[in-house]
């Protein structure tokens, strides 16, 4: 079952979005949770995870303090809020358990940050 992350789109510098993922309850409730991303030419790379119990949360020095990740168990979703968009956030963002399993890709949502 892949997962599918929602709410990406063109925003301008200095902007916000929120990206939204739901996935099976059993998956959510037994994984730590994770947003990663893939820029054009690059790697995909972790951005944000949060634990299951969801105390706990990590961010790519990146986006630290720009970025919150949060997790709705009555809705077994994940989020990502992000502020003060840069150009350099531009790239495709997927959602996924942490460590990341190949079924769960999906095929992400674009975030484009440009003026």
């Amino acid at each position: 079952v892949q997962l599918q992350a929602s709410g990406g789109g063109l925003v301008q510098p200095g902007g916000s979005l929120r990206l939204s993922c739901t996935a099976p309850a059993h998956t959510f409730q037994v994984n730590n949770m994770g947003w990663y991303r893939q820029a054009p030419g690059k790697q995909r790379e972790l951005v944000a995870s949060i634990w299951k119990d969801g105390k706990n949360t990590y961010y790519a020095g990146s986006v630290k303090g720009r970025f919150t990740i949060s997790r709705d168990s009555a809705k077994n979703s994940v989020s990502l809020q992000m502020n003060s968009l840069k150009p350099e956030d531009t790239a495709v963002y997927y959602c996924n358990v942490r460590p990341p399993l190949a079924l769960y890709w999906g095929q992400g949502t674009l975030v484009t940050v440009s003026s």
